[in-house]
């Protein structure tokens, strides 16, 4: 997704009003017609508030970080009072504002297609929050990965956060997987848009996959699974991506 307008900023001014004391919800639209809300309050919770995988996947953070898709800036400042270097990027220039405003040091709008080596060398990339999904699809993904991969240190990781679409049984859910295929995209590739109030964003895919399907993108990208960070029963997880030096520099 490109960066946002003032009416496209949906999530942004979600979190804007929520800042200045008005809770409220945001509601992510899926292409088919099926919506969820989500509440906000969750993009400011504070580490005791985290999930366990979160929490556990948050102690891998190591040297200077990258937080893709910042939103309130929860992970990033968090990574900040523990004394590191951690850089937010999003989309949202509100989301960025609420950022600065809540003490993030180093806040940037940005979109993930616009990474580039100009920003410097990471040691590690975070993307919670379901944040893999920004990925968007099988191509854009392995682009992306590469791109990563030219841009972080030797012994880099990405800490990274997904749900497996196929942990579910709502025929909804089972439905849409199936018209995926039929288009030849991911079956996880959802087509959606967040609206709040009378703000809409254009609508972008965002990719859910199983631990077979990452492995899967990994592959051949100069980044591989190191380990998963899950519970039984629960569909999310959270993956650390280690960089494969072995196989030379695939910058981009």
């Amino acid at each position: 997704m490109a960066r946002l307008t003032d009416r496209q900023d949906a999530y942004g001014h979600a979190l804007w009003d929520y800042h200045h004391g008005r809770p409220g919800h945001e509601v992510d639209e899926r292409i088919d017609g099926h919506v969820g809300a989500v509440d906000v309050s969750d993009y400011f919770a504070p580490l005791d508030q985290w999930p366990a995988r979160q929490r556990t996947g948050v102690k891998l953070a190591r040297g200077r970080v990258l937080d893709v898709g910042c939103g309130a800036g929860r992970v990033a400042l968090h990574l900040q009072e523990k004394g590191l270097d951690a850089l937010g990027i999003d989309v949202s220039p509100l989301a960025i504002d609420v950022c600065r405003l809540r003490g993030l040091r180093h806040a940037q709008v940005l979109s993930i297609t616009e990474l580039s080596r100009k920003l410097g060398v990471f040691d590690t990339v975070m993307v919670f929050g379901n944040n893999f999904g920004l990925l968007g699809g099988r191509r854009r993904a392995r682009w992306l990965l590469r791109r990563l991969h030219g841009m972080t240190s030797d012994g880099a990781r990405i800490i990274a956060e997904t749900v497996d679409p196929y942990d579910t049984d709502d025929p909804s859910h089972l439905a849409y997987h199936e018209l995926n295929r039929r288009a030849g995209r991911m079956a996880g590739q959802i087509r959606l848009r967040v609206r709040y109030q009378g703000y809409a964003t254009p609508w972008f895919d965002y990719l859910f996959v199983s631990r077979e399907e990452m492995a899967e993108l990994l592959d051949g990208t100069g980044w591989a699974v190191g380990r998963f960070i899950d519970r039984p029963g629960e569909p999310a997880y959270v993956a650390v991506i280690e960089k494969d030096t072995v196989n030379g520099d695939l910058r981009a």
